[in-house]
């Protein structure tokens, strides 16, 4: 039987197509995907991610162990609320998993992928035998996405003159925690998200989730599924677990080269020494976005042929793209790949572009024409 958030009423009221996803009963769409995924770009949408796992790390060694279980360093983290994106690798340099740490008023908050919770907590509480800390999954807890460019405006209208003052103040990556009741947990706003465009991650009590989600559907907030998720995330150029990488793929193959934070020469993290030998060796191929004007829709697993190549590159994530009108994807592909290559579709093979992985931002494509 799959489990299922504390949103899942309120989206049978609204007409929801649910799927199974990871063990999760989810809403795919309400209906509309195209309709959903225009929302976000246009004005805003809110999805339910409570299925994400989130764990809270505390304890006097908290920052010390996690200094020593990401690539990227907490000790950037500046102020209470603020977010920092990471990678967990394994001692080979493979990503276990991808994911935000916040800083908390006592300790840290990791925000992980549904789909590799169960193995997440696992291998942080064997990497945690040495440290003193406690490691505690926050079921109880529920999470909200609102995104577009009018996101922050209509939470703010949603919750409060007081609330949505700071709300407003808040810069990419940083959050602000409102305190709740002592035996209640306070509701954390972070201006994060996963499609290219502005907006919140609400988490709060799943107790109160509901309530949330029906003011903000007041203030004119339209709710949208993990389809429209899926292809915004793509346009934004945004790599998702299990596509771009895994536990074989580093962070310096996914394009996350920027996450690993190096410069303290006395941090050892699990994986340093296998990223410092990759590279020392030089990059072995590359993740690139990948143009298809033509008719058809690129899809997962697809080969991409590149010219003198003899062996082919890969799709990772494709779909039609509702903002371009036309068919996009991620690819990794061989390092000499140039602007040009081609992909077997219908018997026959469709020329491509290749360009830097990203083809949307605040509603507007980012490449060239």
């Amino acid at each position: 039987m799959n489990s299922s958030t504390s949103l899942y009423t309120a989206h049978k009221k609204m007409g929801a197509k649910f799927i199974d996803f990871a063990g999760w009963d989810m809403p795919l769409h309400y209906g509309s995907q195209l309709k959903e995924h225009h929302c976000v770009r246009r004005d805003s949408a809110m999805f339910d991610v409570s299925h994400m796992t989130v764990v809270d790390v505390d304890g006097r060694e908290a920052r010390a162990y996690l200094r020593y279980l990401l690539a990227n360093d907490v000790a950037k983290i500046a102020q209470l609320g603020q977010g920092l994106y990471s990678a967990m690798l394994n001692d080979g340099g493979g990503v276990v998993d991808d994911l935000i740490a916040y800083a908390l008023p006592s300790g840290f908050r990791l925000v992980l992928n549904c789909a590799t919770g169960v193995k997440d907590l696992a291998w942080m509480r064997a990497c945690a035998a040495d440290f003193r800390v406690t490691l505690q999954q926050r079921d109880d807890l529920a999470m909200i996405a609102v995104q577009g460019p009018q996101a922050i405006a209509r939470v703010s209208s949603a919750v409060g003159h007081e609330i949505g003052e700071k709300i407003r103040a808040l810069k990419p990556f940083a959050g602000v925690f409102v305190p709740a009741s002592p035996a209640e947990d306070g509701w954390q706003y972070a201006r994060t998200g996963y499609t290219g465009e502005d907006g919140l991650e609400i988490i709060l009590p799943s107790s109160q989730v509901e309530g949330l989600w029906w003011q903000l559907h007041a203030a004119g907030v339209s709710p949208a599924g993990l389809a429209a998720r899926d292809t915004l995330r793509l346009e934004a150029g945004l790599n998702l677990y299990g596509h771009e990488m895994d536990e074989s793929i580093s962070p310096l193959r996914a394009n996350m080269a920027w996450t690993i934070a190096l410069q303290d020469s006395t941090r050892n993290f699990i994986g340093r020494s296998a990223l410092l030998t990759e590279r020392a060796a030089g990059p072995q191929d590359k993740l690139l976005g990948v143009l298809l004007t033509a008719r058809g829709v690129l899809r997962d697993g697809q080969a991409i042929y590149i010219e003198g190549c003899e062996q082919p590159g890969v799709i990772t994530s494709g779909s039609f793209s509702p903002t371009l009108g036309y068919s996009i994807a991620l690819a990794r592909v061989p390092v000499q790949a140039g602007e040009r290559a081609e992909v077997a579709m219908r018997k026959k093979r469709e020329i491509v572009r290749l360009i830097a992985p990203a083809f949307v931002r605040r509603g507007q494509p980012i490449f060239k024409a």
